[in-house]
């Protein structure tokens, strides 16, 4: 392989993480702790020497960089705008001093839904990112809402991709389905165990339900842990359109092979990369490690392609030949 490029490696702003603290939900929701966990709050924090250093050691070569959920998403307008737009300029900086090691996905300001469309606007043309990556629902409005049509519009005019990140489910869903049994155990059920993953599958499949996609058909996605349960699910979700008059113009699986890209998110399962590439095609996998909340040093993530039972190509295109291909535009 030529190169690796990970798409979803994440970072986190001194001020960001302190508006965390007085956010709806702060302490239950867990975000709070993030860059108070030791070497995990280091590495969240760090832009330089650190990160770099355990690039090499997993064997990436290049980083797309992103702040971490829940971003700004859980802010009030007025302190979510201004503190995007600090964390993008300090991903800018970072990339300007390691140009041939970092790339940029915007952090997006969504309770705004209009500053947002012009912070994507921004950092893609000004700031050369190569698209935002947005962490699900902004409160209680899903991704599909209609506030959020002007983010939609943009991103596909840019034909820049949007990595669909997941996020806690709300408090109520939580109390419902995640509770009662330990509190560690409830954080971990209804968070990176499985709630955030049909969280983020639901808001997915919201929007091509939405004709999200119909509207914007250069609108291209991006989702981590293997297509948030959906791919694994795609037999029984297709019979909705067996079922119910769905207002769509293309059959579900086409959205999921045209309009959206797929990691792992440092999960590296053999199975579940032969079960997406059976899916939707090899054209649509990418490489994701999750750093730094998965441990995939010791060349663990570069090994993991190595090791994999594909082609050559397949290989190449896995590591950066996708994501390259599909952010072309954007770059040029």
């Amino acid at each position: 392989m030529r190169k690796i490029i990970a798409l979803e490696e994440h970072l986190a702003t001194p001020r960001i993480a302190e508006a965390w603290k007085g956010a709806p939900d702060a302490e239950r929701d867990g975000y709070t702790r993030f860059t108070e966990r030791g070497t995990l709050g280091e590495r969240l924090l760090d832009l330089g020497a650190r990160r770099l250093a355990d690039m090499d050691d997993q064997g990436v070569d290049v980083q797309v960089l992103s702040v971490t959920t829940p971003g700004v998403q859980n802010l009030a307008p007025d302190v979510a705008v201004p503190l995007a737009r600090e964390a993008n300029n300090a991903i800018a900086a970072a990339i300007r001093s390691h140009p041939d090691r970092f790339e940029g996905f915007a952090t997006l300001p969504t309770p705004d839904p209009a500053a947002a469309a012009e912070e994507l606007d921004r950092t893609v043309t000004q700031l050369g990112f190569a698209g935002a990556m947005i962490v699900g629902r902004t409160g209680a409005k899903n991704i599909d809402h209609p506030d959020f049509e002007p983010i939609w519009a943009t991103a596909a005019r840019l034909r820049a991709p949007v990595y669909l990140h997941p996020q806690m489910p709300v408090p109520a869903v939580r109390d419902a389905y995640y509770s009662g049994i330990d509190p560690a155990i409830d954080y971990l059920l209804g968070g990176p165990g499985i709630g955030w993953h049909y969280e983020t599958g639901v808001q997915l499949l919201r929007l091509i339900l939405s004709g999200t996609f119909d509207r914007h058909p250069d609108l291209q996605l991006v989702t981590g842990h293997w297509g948030e349960v959906v791919l694994f699910y795609i037999e029984r979700l297709a019979k909705m359109q067996e079922w119910g008059q769905l207002p769509l113009e293309r059959q579900l699986i086409d959205y999921l092979r045209s309009n959206v890209s797929y990691t792992g998110s440092g999960d590296l399962s053999d199975r579940y990369l032969h079960w997406a590439i059976d899916v939707v095609g090899v054209e649509r996998i990418m490489y994701a490690t999750d750093y730094p909340f998965v441990d995939t040093g010791a060349g663990q993530a570069r090994r993991f392609l190595e090791n994999a039972d594909l082609s050559d190509a397949e290989r190449d295109a896995i590591a950066h030949g996708n994501w390259e291909r599909l952010t072309a535009r954007t770059r040029s």
